[in-house]
């Protein structure tokens, strides 16, 4: 129904969807930053301590930089099919 193409169960190797890259990205990358503050920001005595706060930011990350590169494999999939089309 409207698809280009039915569904074969390989669509995490065709996704064509940036939209979860999209929303994730900039969740991941202000989860950094806060966590990155917060870790620079807290004393010897506070709770959590600054090495598992910069542990999470570090994740944190990480995964905007997966999901960096998740989008942009997914656009140029995207401009490459409709170059083909």
């Amino acid at each position: 129904m409207g698809r280009r193409s039915p569904r074969t169960g390989t669509e995490p190797v065709t996704a064509r969807s940036p939209l979860l890259a999209a929303v994730f990205l900039p969740l991941f990358v202000a989860g950094a930053v806060l966590f990155g503050a917060w870790a620079a920001l807290s004393g010897a005595g506070d709770s959590p301590g600054r090495g598992p706060l910069i542990l999470l930011a570090a994740v944190c990350g990480v995964l905007a930089l997966t999901a960096l590169l998740d989008l942009l494999v997914v656009l140029r999939r995207l401009r490459r099919e409709r170059g083909a089309a």
